[in-house]
Formats: structure tokens, C-alpha cells, sequence
């Protein structure tokens, strides 16, 4: 059975010489997987964790995240619902219900992963890590030694200095407010700060988005970008472009005031950062370890997510790979598999399936359009694209949720190498592109794929009209 720091402590060293076949730094999705599987190959395993399990994802990440999309639908619903016939009385919000909701659901989350844990036979330790040296980490007053270490502390939102700063919150704190604000400006273009900017239109807060590039979401294909971009707008959420924060003033009635690179001010009840994230590596003792790295202290690794000391190893959003939940469970898995379950085999990054959960949603695989043209040539794909309302909206007549869908086709080979789309279903849907797409599936394929009708994503397998080449 797993022990924890306020029961006995095993002190006795293997064969190595170390108190254990692998020490995990962070118990979160990767850690908490890697750790698992570990151990069930019978590996000696402790992991070290200060804050509740499940890291980012479980608490202040995917899983509250898609709670709150979830519910800022609601609104729209019961609106809606009058087009199919139903009078339902005006609806209102009881806002700290939803956060003790979702506290309850986050807790019961916890308790599985240390369940987990303690049936995998998992020692886990309570408490903040960092390295002594390459072969030993302390947790508090305690060190303890190992063959080898796995890093899987994740990251942090990060927030730049600048005048008025200390009056922001991140989407850490978003989770927990106290009550719905009446106003919001969110700051940032990457999908969380689009989620969150969605999310607070959904509840009925009035928001407004800067950020200081002509467009967001920047390394998404641009036809999507624009699309959601148009769609937002629609719905009310104000969309300011090329703007930068100069400074933020709190008013004596307890709200703040944003001015602009612009010069314009707006008047708010809250701010939220979403400019970034950073791995959390500042204390873990890395120099100690010997262990380099790179951007805004992102670890270095190989393609075994190995780091330039032969023992110790990274996986997750630490890294400087692709920041994602599912990667770092992928890498987490595959690394015990290699090291103790005598399954020699990494992680393929090629077409990852991604979903950002906006209003409409946005499901993603493969390359965009201009990483197409830039691989295989200007000529070298065809675009196929298409974007009407959806069946849903031809009753309600809601504006702002129209769908989007887009397949790039490798000319020479027929084969699909992108698909994008918006839709309040992309997220499902893209997932099962993901397959096809690993499966290396042609146009000829999903042209002979019989649709599902009537539902969105038959336009996937009766798209025929290519766009016309770029000039």
C-alpha cells in the first residue's frame, strides 16, 4: 500500500544504491500517469506534491474550464428553447452555486487520482520538492534518493510587470470568484483568454478582449481565426486589436480603469491576464541538478524526453513540447512503459487533435493552410472549405454561431493533412478526424464515407468544391 508523509517512510535502499527506482516531481496528469504505470511494472515510485492532485487540468484548468463553458450556454438555451415550443420563465444566475458545485466535483476529482496512486502502491509525499543534487530531491526537512527522476511540475499563468499589475487576476483565480462581475476585460490572444472571454459573455458580462497582434489565436489556421473573430463580434463581445495595456488604475468605488497604448480607457469590475504561461522551475533546483533550460526556464529534452542529465527526465507542460493535457499523459505513460515495462516507445507529436472551447468551438488537426503551402508548395494542396448556420439556428435565428469547415489535401498523394472547424460539436467531432487522419485517410476516403444526415458534420465527407489557387 502507498504511505504518505505522517505514516512510515521506507529509508532502505535497492540494489542501486537509492531509496527508489523513480522519483516524480508533480503529481499532476503526466506524474500522477507516469507514476502509476511505473509502479505497476514494478517499479519503486514516490511522488512529491504540495498542492491538491490532478495539477492545472484537474484544478484550475481543462476540467473547470469546460464546467464553466458548459453552464455559460445556458443563458442562450433557455432563449432559444422558445423558437421549439417551450415558455420558460426568465431564468437567474446563482453564481456561488456554480463554484461550490464545481469545488464539490474538483475534491471528488482528488480523491481518485490519490486512490490511483495508493493502489498502484505509489508512496506519496506531501510537500514541496526540489533538487539537492542529480540523484536526490528534499521534501521539506526529508531527502530522498533515486535512480532516476522524472520533472512533471507543469506551469503558471504568467502576468508581465507594469503599472496597475497587481490589480489583475489569472484564470487560477477566475475559478473561485465570489460572485459574477458585471464588466470584465480580458487581456491576451491564445485559447484561454478567448475561452474566458466566451465563458463571461455567456453568464452575461459584458467584456472586452485587447490584444496586441492584428489578430488572436496565432499559430491557428487564419480562416478560423477570422471566422471566430466575426462570430464573436456578433454576439457582443468587444474585440480590440493591436492594443496594449499601459497601465491599470483602481476608482475609490472599487472598480479599475484600463488605459491603452491607444489612449483609451475603459472602466471595469475585473481584469484577467491570459498573456502566457511559464513553467514552474524557478525553485526546483535545477542548477543543482545540473539539468539545462531553455525559454522562461521551459526544460530542455530529447525525443525520450530525457534532459542532458542521463537519469533525469521531463514530461508535460515543463517542457518545451506541446503544452497540452493529453501530451503530457501520452509522454508520462509512454516514459514508464520504456524505462520499467520493457516497451521501448515515445510520443508521435504529429497531428494532435485540439479543441478550444469558444463560442462556436474550435476543432483542429494537422497543418494549417500556410504550413501546407510552405511544405508542399504553393500549388501544392487543395482547400476545400464551407460555412452556413447550423440546423439548430434555423429556428432560434442566432446570429454568431455560424459553422465553419475546412480540409487541406496534399495534391501529389490525396492525402488529408489539415481540417479545421467551428462548431458547437468540434471538439467531438475533431476527435474522430484525428483517427482518420492517423490512419493517413485521403480525400477519396472521406468522399466515400456515406454522411450522417442531418447533422453538421456530414459536410466533412461531401465537401467538392476546391477553392480557386492562390494568386
Amino acid at each position: 500500500m502507498a504511505t504518505t508523509t505522517d505514516q512510515s517512510t521506507q529509508r532502505e535502499t535497492l540494489p542501486h544504491g537509492f531509496q527508489y527506482d523513480l522519483f516524480v516531481i508533480g503529481a499532476g496528469s503526466g506524474g500522477v500517469r507516469a507514476s502509476r504505470i511505473a509502479a505497476t511494472h514494478g517499479a519503486k515510485v514516490a511522488v512529491a506534491e504540495y498542492a491538491p492532485l490532478g495539477g492545472t487540468c484537474v484544478n484550475v484548468g481543462c476540467v473547470p474550464k469546460k464546467l464553466f463553458v458548459y453552464g455559460s450556454h445556458y443563458g442562450h438555451d433557455f432563449h432559444d428553447a422558445q423558437a421549439y415550443g417551450w415558455d420558460v420563465p426568465k431564468a437567474s444566475l446563482d453564481w456561488p452555486r456554480l463554484i461550490r458545485n464545481k469545488n464539490a466535483e474538483i475534491e471528488r476529482l482528488n480523491g481518485i487520482y490519490g486512490r490511483l496512486l495508493d493502489r498502484a502502491g505509489v508512496h506519496l509525499i506531501q510537500g514541496k520538492a526540489k533538487f539537492v543534487d542529480s540523484h536526490t530531491v528534499q521534501v521539506g526537512d526529508k531527502q530522498y534518493t533515486a535512480d532516476k527522476i522524472l520533472v512533471a511540475v507543469g506551469g503558471r499563468p504568467f502576468v508581465p510587470e507594469f503599472e496597475g499589475s497587481e490589480h489583475v487576476i489569472t484564470s487560477n483565480e477566475a475559478f473561485y470568484l465570489e460572485k459574477l462581475p458585471k464588466r470584465v476585460v480580458v487581456v491576451g490572444g491564445g485559447y484561454i483568454a478567448v475561452e474566458f472571454a466566451c465563458i463571461f459573455h455567456g453568464y452575461g458580462t459584458e467584456v472586452v478582449q485587447l490584444y496586441r497582434r492584428d489578430l488572436f489565436l496565432r499559430g491557428f489556421d487564419d480562416d478560423v481565426r477570422k471566422h471566430l473573430a466575426e462570430q464573436m463580434q456578433i454576439t457582443g463581445v468587444d474585440l480590440r486589436f493591436n492594443s496594449v495595456v499601459k497601465k491599470i488604475t483602481k476608482l475609490d468605488d472599487g472598480c479599475f480603469e484600463v488605459t491603452t497604448n491607444k489612449d483609451e480607457t475603459i472602466q471595469t469590475d475585473l481584469v484577467m491576464y491570459a498573456t502566457g504561461r511559464h513553467p514552474y522551475t524557478a525553485d526546483l533546483g535545477l542548477k543543482e541538478a545540473g539539468v539545462t533550460t531553455g525559454q522562461n526556464g521551459k526544460i530542455l529534452v530529447d525525443d525520450w524526453n530525457k534532459t542532458n542529465v542521463n537519469h533525469i527526465y521531463a514530461v508535460g507542460d515543463v517542457t518545451d513540447r506541446v503544452c497540452l493535457t493529453p501530451v503530457a499523459i501520452a509522454e508520462g505513460h509512454a516514459f514508464a512503459d520504456t524505462h520499467y515495462g520493457n516497451k521501448k516507445r515515445n510520443v508521435n507529436y504529429q497531428d494532435i487533435p485540439t479543441a478550444v472551447f469558444s463560442t462556436p468551438s474550435i476543432g483542429t488537426c494537422g497543418l494549417t493552410e500556410t504550413q501546407a503551402r510552405e511544405k508542399y508548395g504553393k500549388y501544392g494542396v487543395d482547400i476545400y472549405k464551407t460555412s452556413f448556420r447550423p440546423m439548430k439556428h434555423t429556428l432560434t435565428k442566432r446570429e454568431g454561431e455560424k459553422v465553419f469547415m475546412k480540409l487541406i489535401v496534399e495534391k501529389s498523394t490525396d492525402k488529408v493533412v489539415g481540417c479545421h472547424m467551428l462548431d458547437a460539436a468540434a471538439g467531438e467531432v475533431i476527435q474522430l478526424v484525428g483517427v482518420a487522419m492517423k490512419a493517413g485517410a485521403t480525400k477519396a476516403d472521406f468522399d466515400s464515407t456515406m454522411p450522417v444526415h442531418p447533422v453538421s458534420a456530414e459536410e466533412m465527407v461531401t465537401l467538392r468544391t476546391k477553392e480557386p489557387n492562390p494568386q
